[in-house]
Order: C-alpha cells, then sequence, then structure tokens
C-alpha cells in the first residue's frame, strides 16, 4: 500500500526561491576567499622561491669564490714549493760543481806553482811576496834563509846585496834544502816566515776560499 505524497504548498515554494541567492553569495564569498588565499600562497611560495633561488645563487657564487681561491692557494704552494725544488737542485748542483772544480784545481795547484817557480818573472815576485811578509815580522837581524835547491846564485846574491842596502846587520846565509821543491824559508829570532811551497799548500782552507773566488768570478 502505497503511502500518499504530501502536496506541495505556494509556500515552500516560495521559501526555496528566497534561500537560493544567499547560498549562491555564500559560496561566491567562499570561493572568492579560497582564491585570495590561494593567491596569497602562490605569491608567497613564488617569493619564497625567489628568495631561496638568490640565496642559492648566492652560495653557489660564493663557493665557486672559495673554491678559485683556494685552488689558488694551492697552485700559488705548489708553484712555491716547485721553485723552492729547483733552487735547492741548483744550489746542491752548484755546490757540487764548485766541489768538483775545487778539487780540479787542488790536483793542478803543486804543478802550477812549480811552473811559476821555474819561471824568473814569477819567482822574483814569490821572493818578493816572501820578503816583504818577513820584513814586517821578522827582527832586523842575520836571515838564514833555506830555500829550493834549483833557486839560481845569482838571484841570492842580488837579494843579499837588497837586504844590506836596506839596513840588514849582515848579509843573510843562504841554505839549499832538498826537502824544498819551491819556494823559500826564512828564519830568525825564532820566527818563521814559510814561502816554500808546502807552506802554501799547508794553508788550505784559506787557499779553497781564493780558489773559489776565483772559479766563481765572472770571466
Amino acid at each position: 500500500m502505497s503511502t500518499p505524497s504530501r502536496p506541495q504548498h505556494a509556500g515552500d515554494a516560495a521559501d526555496a526561491a528566497d534561500i537560493a541567492p544567499p547560498a549562491r553569495a555564500l559560496l561566491e564569498l567562499v570561493e572568492s576567499d579560497r582564491a585570495r588565499q590561494s593567491t596569497q600562497i602562490l605569491d608567497a611560495a613564488r617569493s619564497q622561491a625567489a628568495t631561496l633561488r638568490v640565496q642559492a645563487q648566492a652560495q653557489a657564487r660564493a663557493r665557486m669564490r672559495q673554491a678559485y681561491t683556494e685552488q689558488r692557494r694551492l697552485s700559488k704552494d705548489r708553484l712555491a714549493a716547485a721553485q723552492a725544488r729547483l733552487a735547492t737542485q741548483r744550489r746542491l748542483s752548484e755546490q757540487q760543481r764548485s766541489a768538483a772544480l775545487l778539487r780540479l784545481a787542488w790536483e793542478q795547484l803543486p804543478g802550477e806553482l812549480q811552473t811559476r817557480w821555474r819561471e824568473p818573472a814569477s819567482r822574483a815576485a814569490w821572493v818578493a811576496r816572501v820578503l816583504a811578509a818577513a820584513r814586517a815580522h821578522m827582527p832586523a837581524v842575520a836571515w838564514r834563509i833555506l830555500h829550493a835547491p834549483d833557486w839560481p846564485a845569482a838571484e841570492q846574491q842580488a837579494l843579499a846585496q837588497q837586504l844590506l842596502a836596506a839596513g840588514s846587520p849582515a848579509a843573510p846565509l843562504f841554505e839549499p834544502d832538498a826537502r824544498i821543491s819551491a819556494g823559500l824559508k826564512v828564519h830568525a829570532g825564532g820566527n818563521v816566515i814559510d814561502g816554500t811551497l808546502d807552506g802554501l799548500l799547508a794553508e788550505r782552507t784559506e787557499l779553497e776560499a781564493r780558489l773559489l773566488r776565483l772559479l766563481e768570478a765572472p770571466s
């Protein structure tokens, strides 16, 4: 058995017509507010994204500058280390070269001095230097001069005359010594001026320093 439907009165239709516009207005208001909020959220998101992008770009540039600075520092350090190694190698090479030249020069020095003693001009200069040192340090007494056996007697006599003319109280006593291969040695009052080949070579440290200066001097 069916239930009879309630008849629709004219008043109900009027109520529905009256409610519909406010509902639509409310919906429009809600939609408008939602759109406004969405726009605000979107704008905020865009602003935040832009800020983050600027920050990221700044951080990326900072990292690049830091990396570049670090790379430059590392390159500078590597260059400085390489230059230091090169300078050390050059210094060692120069020291080795100087040592080799010094050994060679020292080996040749005795023969060179022997040659100078055998040549009259250089022998005269050799004797003159020994006598200058003797005059500066020896007392004014007769000297005893030991010399290489090959020193010519004429040169000895000329030296004796020179000393007498300079005020020596007596002519020096000349004594050839087979142990002396070149040069002469002056004795007086317990003092000795050793101008022999062996005496000169005994001053090795000083001679090596002078040889190094000669070897390193620009040609």
